[in-house]
């Protein structure tokens, strides 16, 4: 199954071409499955589909049906059996990226209630605990609360949650209910699950990408000192300012367009000459001497603002390849959509 051709729509865009495959009867079914918020943002999808060519749908539904089998096989089997089903009826490379988003997505079916919570109300809530429960829970909150509670947990229990999360691999539903026990008390909702992937280094390093500039060096000071193995592990699957450089062309224009002259202004101001010759390599004239000009004014920043600006910019970049507007090459073969 290839993707060259759905690569270049968004998630959104391939839902819509598989509800409008389906058909009204059967569409109406799954509408029925959905939370009010899906439903809104799938029809408005569908409303705006115009002429679509045949590959592009035809490529849409095979992507979904891969993903079905994947979640077949991987709640049925597990991952183990999962994976050389996938790899036997897919491709190494497809069976594992598969397998990967279906366990992702499952992955978060799981405290489901938590993830609604404030951060303030859930760090309030498990501070005090063990941190293997805390890196627990954690894995299954939001990225965007797991790194504002990791920025703010005391620092003698920072470093040993983040390395819980890395080498977390797949938790049994009694620890689950065990945890979900504790938390009871305080929130309304309970869920069991099956044997689920959770945390790992993928999702630390996601974690990661969300904290401030300065916990992400104090994590890696201490980390990389601890384990140096694991912690080199961790960088290899994080997006990080520096690593615009190897953005395409292409990716770099689409996010400059997001991003104001002066953040850009103080972020470069702190940033190494490979960056900064990338960035500008790929401005406008017009928006390069913008950047210069604010560059040269600029006087006594503070290491702190530079790290924010450039926290800002890889924010604005990973949502962009959320939204699938472009793509994080990590291997050196990912193309590059805008």
């Amino acid at each position: 199954m290839t993707t060259a051709i759905t690569d270049s729509l968004s998630p959104r865009k391939k839902a819509a071409q598989v509800i409008i495959s389906l058909g009204a009867d059967i569409a109406s079914t799954i509408y029925k499955h959905l939370q009010e918020e899906e439903i809104e943002k799938l029809t408005y999808e569908i409303s705006r589909q115009e002429s679509v060519p045949p590959d592009f749908s035809d490529q849409a539904i095979d992507e979904f049906y891969g993903l079905c089998v994947a979640q077949k096989v991987y709640l049925e089997g597990g991952i183990t059996y999962a994976r050389n089903v996938l790899e036997k009826a897919f491709g190494v490379q497809q069976g594992t990226a598969l397998l990967e988003r279906v366990t992702k997505t499952l992955r978060t079916k799981a405290f489901e209630f938590i993830r609604k919570a404030d951060y303030k109300n859930l760090m309030n809530m498990i501070v005090n605990e063990h941190p293997q429960t805390i890196a627990l829970v954690l894995s299954y909150a939001r990225a965007d609360q797991a790194s504002s509670i990791i920025s703010e947990l005391p620092k003698n229990i920072r470093v040993d949650v983040v390395e819980r999360i890395a080498r977390m691999d797949r938790t049994s539903p009694e620890v689950i209910r065990q945890v979900e026990a504790i938390l009871e008390r305080k929130f309304e909702s309970v869920v069991s699950v099956d044997l689920l992937e959770v945390g790992g280094i993928n999702y630390i390093a996601e974690i990661i990408n969300n904290i401030d500039r300065g916990t992400e060096k104090f994590i890696f000071d201490e980390l990389s000192r601890k384990d140096p193995k694991l912690s080199e592990e961790i960088r290899k699957r994080m997006f990080v300012f520096e690593d615009i450089t190897i953005l395409d062309p292409l990716a770099i224009q689409r996010f400059l367009r997001e991003v104001d002259t002066k953040e850009m202004a103080v972020a470069l101001k702190g940033a190494n000459k490979d960056v900064a010759t990338v960035i500008f390599e790929n401005m406008s004239q017009r928006m390069g001497d913008t950047v210069r000009e604010e560059i040269d004014f600029l006087h006594n920043v503070r290491v702190r603002d530079v790290e924010d600006a450039q926290q800002q910019i890889v924010a604005i970049i990973r949502r962009l390849e959320d939204e699938g507007e472009i793509v994080i090459s990590k291997g050196g073969k990912d193309d590059i959509i805008v």
